[in-house]
């Protein structure tokens, strides 16, 4: 089996290109339709692979646990989608590690778990990373809706924090098949009623884009629920993190967004974070194998 880390660094880079599409996509379609279509296409590829899993059975308190959990990702997910369509991915994605910052408190009060100091030296230097990279933002005066693109990124990472320590305590009952289609199906289910009534339908055009978008859903949600099922949330919300440099790389090739000098250093933080994550998930292997 892989390292959680590993794992969890494969499903941040899926999870930036999916971010990169849902950007795309929200410049020609209503966010709820963006929205619904994440979530719609990624349960139809996380379907493929529940079958080929064996499609294990899903019990009943299951299905009441990740309702709970698909409602906390749909409102989540709406706003940080929404926030695409006023701020650059990478500053986007920079406020929203606000919710990594809150991860391990977050599973300290619901899960209980104990709070390692190099737990916290790391996500403290990934906080540092990523205030150095917030710096030089554009002003009010041009970007008006700079600062509500910015609230609604904070609103969506505090239950984004929520949202993860809940997927730490079910990876470990229900496996990666069940949580990859359960945390696309279940946000879906909340969305679909919304967005048929709010929203003008979809640019058919567009389609192949979306079914690319639920690809890299489907293994954003398998690679965050296999490495969750291996580590604690603390160990590993650091390794998040990394998601700036990839954020970074294809705001710049894609949407024409130069990172900020102030990005690029913060980005070294980030990794040095993210390393040490690494380091620190290895050492309490290597003392038991002794």
């Amino acid at each position: 089996m892989r390292s959680p880390v590993v794992l969890l660094l494969l499903g941040v880079v899926a999870g930036a290109c999916m971010d990169a599409t849902i950007k795309y996509l929200a410049q020609t379609n209503h966010v709820l339709v963006v929205a619904l279509g994440r979530y719609g296409f990624g349960a139809l590829f996380s379907f493929a692979y529940y079958l080929r899993a064996g499609s294990p059975r899903i019990a009943a308190a299951t299905w009441r646990a990740h309702a709970l959990r698909g409602a906390i990702i749909a409102c989540s997910g709406s706003g940080f989608f929404w926030s695409f369509t006023v701020l650059p991915l990478a500053e986007a994605i920079t406020f929203s590690f606000v919710g990594l910052l809150l991860i391990p408190f977050v599973a300290r009060f619901m899960l209980g778990e104990r709070l390692r100091a190099a737990s916290l030296v790391a996500g403290a230097l990934g906080f540092v990373g990523v205030v150095i990279a917030a710096q030089g933002a554009p002003s009010a005066d041009q970007s008006p809706l700079h600062s509500l693109g910015v609230a609604a990124v904070l609103a969506s990472a505090a239950l984004f924090a929520v949202a993860m320590a809940l997927m730490r305590e079910r990876a470990q009952l229900d496996g990666a098949a069940i949580m990859g289609l359960l945390s696309s199906l279940m946000p879906g289910l909340f969305l679909l009623a919304p967005t048929v009534i709010l929203s003008p339908p979809p640019h058919l055009g567009d389609w192949p884009i979306f079914l690319l978008m639920g690809l890299f859903a489907a293994g954003f949600m398998y690679f965050l629920a296999r490495a969750y099922a291996g580590a604690e949330a603390q160990q590993l919300a650091p390794i998040h993190y990394t998601e700036l440099i990839w954020a970074s790389l294809i705001g710049y090739y894609l949407f024409a967004e130069t990172p900020r000098p102030q990005l690029l250093l913060g980005a070294v933080l980030i990794v040095a974070a993210g390393v040490y994550a690494a380091y620190d998930e290895r050492r309490p292997r290597a003392r038991r194998v002794a």
